[in-house]
């Protein structure tokens, strides 16, 4: 009897022990006992190099993609023959338009119109002419230097009198310069000369201002010198100079609107350059078109020029 006891204890101590091995289970990665009531799933280990790996879904970081309307010119040199009233707004144009044809080099000559004109006539390497008047252009598209079709009239600009800072003259506007001691005036041949002597013309005053010393100036840079360090007394220039040296020049008056046969504008073209290549072809007919853009307007509106209007 106390042996069939003795068997069913060791029976019933084997089934329990059977149930609880049921409720128990395995880590596969460790060989540790864990309970199933803990964790509910076995998260997959990568081994080192697997970890370290690059997913093959990543995007490989790609060169910097200009604009799509942005066309990359060739290394070229182009040379472009301006009016010295534009000095400065040009300059600055080239800044710009480098930071988006960083290959292209422009050679600035910047002298009176008349000059210019002289220098593309006696074969002088040019690609564009920007002129401060419609004569000097004319002149050289009759001549057959200037491709016509290619001219623009871009700007305008206004002619004023102007005197030293802080000195005093009789002089009030155009109609009484002559009371003025001596005057700087550029050439008849450079566009603010011609312009000059046509407000005198036709304010009946040109007999009386010939008879002035006049400092005659080589270009419009020169005039606006002459006023600056006080060399003469008045002088005659652009607005857009004046403004740009404010601080050693006042202006007097500006000529009235009635006094000028045509207004004062700016054309610009393309020279017909036999030397120039395809890639400086391009360029050339590329910069033209930049000349025109609202970029390039805001920066000659900048500087005192207006656009003008057909």
């Amino acid at each position: 009897m106390k042996r069939k006891l003795l068997n069913l204890m060791m029976i019933l101590i084997l089934c329990i022990g059977l149930l609880t091995g049921c409720s128990r289970d395995t880590d596969l990665t460790t060989g540790n006992v864990v309970d199933n009531a803990v964790v509910t799933s076995v998260p997959t280990v990568s081994n080192a190099s697997t970890a370290t790996s690059v997913p093959t879904n990543t995007i490989e970081p790609t060169a910097t993609i200009a604009p799509a309307n942005i066309t990359s010119l060739p290394e070229t040199e182009i040379y472009v023959f301006i009016a010295a009233s534009l000095n400065n707004a040009m300059t600055k144009i080239l800044d710009i338009y480098k930071r988006t044809q960083p290959n292209v080099n422009i050679i600035l000559n910047a002298d009176s119109s008349g000059t210019l004109q002289t220098q593309i006539e006696e074969g002088a390497e040019c690609d564009i002419f920007f002129s401060a008047a419609m004569k000097q252009m004319t002149s050289l598209v009759d001549g057959g230097y200037i491709e016509d079709t290619s001219v623009k009239n871009l700007l305008e600009n206004k002619v004023v009198l102007i005197k030293p800072i802080g000195t005093q003259t009789a002089v009030t506007g155009f109609e009484n310069i002559y009371e003025a001691k001596n005057i700087a005036l550029a050439g008849e041949d450079v566009p603010v000369g011609a312009y000059a002597r046509e407000i005198f013309t036709n304010l009946g005053i040109w007999d009386r201002v010939e008879k002035m010393e006049i400092n005659e100036g080589a270009n419009v840079t020169a005039v606006l010198a002459a006023i600056s360090e006080a060399s003469n007394e008045i002088g005659v220039v652009y607005a857009t100079d004046a403004n740009s040296v404010m601080d050693s020049v006042e202006i007097i008056a500006e000529a009235p609107e009635e006094s000028l046969n045509t207004p004062v504008t700016y054309p610009v073209g393309l020279v017909k350059n036999s030397e120039a290549d395809d890639a400086q072809q391009n360029t050339s007919k590329d910069f033209l078109e930049f000349l025109a853009s609202t970029e390039a307007t805001a920066v000659f509106e900048e500087y005192g020029f207006t656009a003008h209007i057909e």
